[in-house]
This record gives C-alpha cells, sequence and structure tokens, in this order.
C-alpha cells in the first residue's frame, strides 16, 4: 500500500463532504492553482495579499511574537525553534485576511482556529510534521472536543527570503519558496476524510534573511464557541 493511500485514522463522510466542496471551490477559481501531485490535495493563490497587507502583519508579528510552542505531551525543544504570535481576530490589520482566507475556501469562519503569525530567522525551523491531530497522543480527546479534527490549512508567506525556507512536503515530492503574498492550501484529509499522512510537511530551516508566515487551520465543526 503507498504512501498516499495508507490512512492514519478513520474515514469521515462528513469530512469527506466538506473536503469535496472546497476542493470544488478552488477548482472553480482561476487565481488557484492545484500543485502537480495526487498525493494529496495542495492548491497555490499568487499575490493574495498586497504588500502594505503583508508589512503590516509582519510588524504584528515583530512586535507579540514568543517562542513557537508543540502540541505534544513531550516536547522536543529543537523540532520547532521558530517564533509565533496569535493574532487577534477581530484586530483591523487582521479580520480582513482572517475572513478573506475562509470566504476562499468556502469554510465558515466559526470553523478557523486563531491565526498565528510565525518569524524563522538564520538557522530556525520546523521539522516535519501533520497538521491534523492524532488520535494517539495525548491531546486528542480535549482538542476533538473543541472543533474536532484539523482539516484544512492555509498558509501566506509575507516576505521572500534571500535563501533557505522552503516548505516541503516529501512524502508528496512539493517543495514551495517563499514569495510575498502567495497563499497555499492543503486539505490534511484523504478524499475520504481520513488524515493523509502524504501532508507531512516541513518548514525548512532559513539560511540567509528572515522568513514571516500567518497560518490558518480549519477544524470540522465550529471552534468559536458562543
Amino acid at each position: 500500500m503507498t504512501t498516499a493511500t495508507r490512512k492514519a485514522g478513520s474515514a469521515s463522510p462528513a469530512r469527506h463532504a466538506a473536503g469535496k466542496h472546497v476542493a470544488e471551490r478552488l477548482a472553480a477559481n482561476p487565481a488557484i492553482k492545484r500543485a502537480n501531485t495526487d498525493a494529496a490535495q495542495i492548491y497555490q493563490h499568487r499575490d493574495f495579499l498586497s504588500g502594505a497587507q503583508c508589512a503590516a502583519l509582519i510588524r504584528m508579528i515583530d512586535a507579540n511574537r514568543r517562542p513557537s510552542t508543540l502540541l505534544s505531551g513531550k516536547p522536543d525543544t529543537q523540532f520547532r525553534t521558530s517564533e509565533s504570535c496569535d493574532m487577534d481576530r477581530w484586530s483591523p490589520d487582521v479580520r480582513p485576511t482572517d475572513e478573506a482566507i475562509a470566504a476562499l475556501l468556502g469554510i465558515e469562519p466559526s470553523h478557523g482556529e486563531t491565526m498565528q503569525g510565525q518569524r524563522y530567522a538564520p538557522g530556525q525551523h520546523f521539522r516535519a510534521h501533520h497538521d491534523y491531530f492524532h488520535e494517539a497522543e495525548s491531546y486528542y480527546a480535549e482538542v476533538t472536543q473543541a472543533g474536532g479534527q484539523r482539516t484544512w490549512t492555509a498558509m501566506i508567506y509575507l516576505n521572500e527570503v534571500e535563501e533557505g525556507g522552503a516548505t516541503w512536503f516529501p512524502q508528496a515530492g512539493i517543495r514551495v519558496a517563499p514569495r510575498r503574498g502567495l497563499l497555499l492550501a492543503w486539505n490534511n484529509m484523504n478524499p475520504d476524510g481520513s488524515p493523509n499522512l502524504a501532508t507531512l510537511h516541513e518548514g525548512m530551516p532559513v539560511v540567509r534573511g528572515t522568513k514571516y508566515i500567518v497560518t490558518k487551520w480549519f477544524r470540522e465543526r465550529n471552534w468559536l464557541r458562543d
């Protein structure tokens, strides 16, 4: 059985339907280009944000950054060495981007987690990982009670990097270099709604320059509470 067809969890009719809806919406958008792989549903939208929007988000990340963390009971301090910034979704500098991402994918904004900014200085990285939640981990029961499994990820590069800092999907054979305003989105699930092992991805080390991105994760149900 190939990597693309192995499963890391059970199928889900609801996640299947949601994934199909988003994929059809992206396929109908002429600004969207699908990556040349059958292993995972990965899409790009160039110039999704303007230079001014990117600059405003970079300033916010620089002003509020902290060491990045891991959702794990046994954290490895060398696994993710970047800095992060949790962004107020209702801020006038954040809300337009936050809601534009949801509109692009056709997902209810209430399914989206807090948008997070990340800063990678030279040598910093995020080793290969999945964005979906692993059923065998101690955190699983708690996080899935608050919106359920993660489905889609959207990430926007806020600047170019002199060298390094690509996003690499080793099992899907896709590598994307940072480009200001470029949005990268992927379905963390297989078409049947089970977690897709081939969405394994890595934030490769920055060699020269500083890399800034924002990331938005979506859940299968409402993440925001009334």
